[in-house]
């Protein structure tokens, strides 16, 4: 069965840090790059960082600089490092597998909440 689990969000202040993490079912981490999405109320759902099979990854302009993903291939599990936390960035945060057009490739997991307020 595919799996998608989020975890590692939580309330944190402007200026913050966290990270959080995304196992995988195998199916979905060897074959596919993966990535990181977010969903703020009354937005649509945005794709935040990428990283590929060979580690290669990509950002969104609104967090270059501040947020870090990786992936590790003996865990079946990507991360999402994130610093310098804004309150625009408070949203649910996702991760899904990531075909080359862009578009993810599997159903959507349950996500975990990132708030960032004072």
């Amino acid at each position: 069965q595919v799996q998608l689990v989020e975890s590692g969000g939580d309330l944190v202040q402007p200026g913050g840090s966290l990270r959080l993490s995304c196992a995988a079912s195998e199916s979905i981490f060897r074959v596919y790059a993966m990535g990181w999405y977010r969903q703020a109320p009354g937005k649509q759902r945005e794709l935040v960082a990428s990283i590929t099979s060979g580690g290669i990854t990509n950002y969104a302009d609104f967090v270059k600089g501040r947020f870090t993903i990786s992936r590790d291939n003996a865990k079946n599990t990507v991360y999402l490092r994130m610093n310098s936390l804004k309150p625009e960035d408070t949203a649910l945060y996702y991760c899904n597998g990531r075909y080359t057009s862009g578009r993810y490739t599997h159903p959507w997991g349950q996500g975990t909440q990132v708030t960032v307020s004072s």
